[in-house]
């Protein structure tokens, strides 16, 4: 599904959650069992269907609810099971990226921000890989997977387009937060392509010589 466009101060539902990347035209599947996340669900399925993913900052230290980084991802709820004891199983279509302008202070039991699509074009075709970096990515990957130790159908990988390639290894990959955030902020695929190669590196390297405690 397409973005919506530029519409600067946006009322948005959110879901904080860590780890937890949703990218325009990629999917995330939930399970909701918390009775705030639920009361969210169902708001969600009684008007747009939409939920925005976004991820709290370190809370060590911080009272009531955490601080949330500025950028986060709208998503619409494409497949939804409800459950008999109302829980919810789901998965969310990415819209676009937005940018947090303020919380509101909501009667809700879930919080509410003022956000603005402003600055990101995620309606736009993404520009190819270019071969190198293609390369790169596939190299890297396998690599951090052998050091892991995951079982992967690489056959499967190589058939991935450019986009879900990119942000598919960058929503399952184990790497701490600030990390996840600086990908999801990446303004282009071919960027985020770029920093994950970096990021599988690192970790790759800092887990093999520390014993990954720097790894969520």
């Amino acid at each position: 599904m397409a973005a919506t466009g530029s519409r600067a101060g946006s009322r948005l539902s959110i879901f904080p959650l860590a780890g937890a990347l949703l990218f325009p035209r990629a999917h995330l599947p939930l399970h909701i069992f918390e009775p705030r996340y639920r009361a969210l669900v169902t708001d969600a399925l009684a008007r747009d269907r939409r939920i925005a993913m976004i991820q709290p900052r370190d809370t060590i230290g911080v009272a009531g609810p955490p601080p949330l980084f500025d950028v986060g991802c709208v998503g619409r709820i494409a497949q939804v099971e409800a459950l008999d004891d109302g829980r919810f199983n789901v998965v969310l279509e990415g819209l676009t990226r937005f940018r947090l302008l303020s919380e509101i202070d909501a009667t809700t039991p879930f919080r509410q921000i003022e956000a603005s699509f402003d600055g990101f074009d995620d309606a736009e075709e993404q520009p190819p890989l270019a071969f190198a970096l293609r390369a790169d990515l596939e190299r890297e990957s396998r690599r951090f997977a052998e050091a892991k130790g995951y079982e992967v159908d690489w056959e499967a990988v190589t058939r991935l387009d450019d986009e879900s390639l990119v942000n598919g290894i960058a929503q399952i990959a184990p790497f701490d937060v600030a990390s996840k955030q600086a990908l999801l902020e990446s303004l282009t695929v071919p960027d985020r392509a770029d920093l994950l190669v970096q990021f599988l590196q690192f970790f790759r390297l800092q887990d093999d010589g520390d014993g990954g405690g720097t790894l969520q």
